[in-house]
């Protein structure tokens, strides 16, 4: 068994097990955590894919910017429970750091000591070409400038509904 595939295995199993987590959990922060979890994972496997770009869009957007505001407006709407979550909690807290300092030590490897295996096809090369950033930008603007264009007004448009539906009454 190759690399990839048990870390297909590894990151399909925390996606799958980190979604049915998300939705059972009574707490909406823990909630929030699992789907933080899952969105990281949904990275790796879109890694796998040599799909670069959208796997960092995906870290960004979704697991940076998005769950912090959505983290911010549970924190004020539910703020009488949530300074009880942690409280006496010595094992997750072991646990969390024991995975951190796990994870350091994998990536410190990984810089300090990390080889290429071996020489790429032109088949992987010209896969991992296609993530990148240019290739997607050049596909986007020269081939697909009408549908860019379209998803454009359709997000103008409902930037505008949202604002009259909003708005009460008008100036």
């Amino acid at each position: 068994m190759n690399l990839e595939l048990m870390l297909f295995i590894v990151l399909a199993l925390v996606a799958a097990v980190t979604s049915v987590m998300m939705i059972t959990r009574p707490n909406p922060v823990l909630a929030a955590v699992f789907l933080v979890l899952n969105f990281f994972s949904l990275a790796g496997l879109y890694l796998l894919l040599n799909a670069q770009f959208i796997a960092v869009v995906q870290v960004i957007v979704y697991a940076g910017a998005i769950m912090v505001l959505f983290l911010f407006v549970l924190m004020l709407l539910n703020t009488e429970t949530e300074h009880k979550l942690f409280v006496d909690k010595r094992g997750i807290k072991f646990f969390a750091i024991l995975i951190s300092a796990f994870v350091f030590v994998q990536v410190a490897y990984m810089i300090f000591y990390g080889r290429p295996s071996r020489t790429l096809t032109p088949d992987e090369a010209l896969s991992i070409k296609a993530g990148t950033i240019q290739t997607i930008g050049q596909q986007l603007y020269t081939n697909y400038i009408i549908p860019f264009e379209v998803a454009g007004f359709l997000l103008l448009a409902a930037t505008i509904g949202a604002l009259v539906l909003a708005k009460k009454k008008f100036e």
